[in-house]
């Protein structure tokens, strides 16, 4: 993953949401505020929502715009919000949202990998329980490794 891709400012690990729209619209606000997208692309991340769920599984949700709000897209950006608390996301309880910005395909990449994340169901812990951005980006990056069992090779 490239790492102008998720900046550490973008991963925001004690977030609250009361809903899935307050959810979305805070996940819109952070790719706003590192300047990846303009305002008008939050609204198409809540027509995107209206639509059809951005729920994947395993308590993560990955909000974004419709094609419609590519043209609001800056660069190419992901924004990590943790919802301690959960949010009830149409019936599913939702900790983690995964939020992305792409005007082409760039984000195939993230999206493979975490389809993978959540097929474990311990790097899927991993990503729920990350305490630090750099947590986040390894197992975003592919260079995810057990950060709670990691060994130090033998000297």
């Amino acid at each position: 993953m490239d790492d102008n891709l998720l900046t550490p400012d973008a991963i925001r690990l004690d977030e609250r949401a009361s809903t899935r729209e307050d959810a979305v619209r805070r996940c819109g606000a952070v790719l706003v505020e590192i300047g990846a997208v303009d305002p008008a692309y939050v609204t198409t991340m809540l027509d995107r929502e209206r639509c059809i769920s951005t729920y994947v599984g395993e308590g993560v949700a990955i909000p974004h715009g419709t094609s419609g709000g590519r043209t609001a897209i800056r660069r190419d950006a992901l924004a990590v919000l943790r919802f301690p608390a959960g949010v009830d996301w149409g019936g599913d309880r939702v900790t983690v949202c995964v939020a992305i910005a792409a005007q082409g395909d760039g984000h195939v990449d993230l999206l493979a990998e975490l389809a993978e994340i959540l097929l474990d169901p311990d790097r899927a812990r991993a990503l729920r329980e990350a305490d630090h951005p750099e947590q986040v980006r390894r197992l975003l990056s592919g260079a995810a490794v057990d950060l709670q069992t990691r060994e130090e090779p033998a000297a």
